[in-house]
């Protein structure tokens, strides 16, 4: 089952900056109405705004639709998703 993970397209379909829908979502790491930190079959992708929410999460096509007023979104390197999934419990225990 892990290989079909790594079948799906990945694609990023942005209106307007108020929704989004990304594709080849393998899982949601975390998520609250400033941020969003998914793992897609290209890496880590963290996205940021304001008032987000999530819409849906459909698991068996591996899409996500966000909406809320967009900011910005980039890819990060798998090995520093643990830096920033430390860096969010640091700020919860702040």
């Amino acid at each position: 089952m892990e290989n079909n993970i790594d079948n799906f397209n990945h694609a990023i379909n942005l209106v307007e900056r108020k929704s989004m829908l990304v594709t080849g979502v393998k899982k949601i790491d975390n998520f609250d109405s400033e941020e969003f930190l998914m793992d897609t079959v290209m890496g880590y992708l963290i996205v940021k705004g304001k008032d987000l929410e999530l819409l849906k999460l459909d698991t068996m096509q591996q899409t996500v639709s966000i909406k809320g007023q967009i900011n910005s979104m980039a890819y990060m390197e798998n090995n520093k998703s643990k830096d920033k999934e430390t860096s969010i419990i640091n700020r919860l225990f702040k």
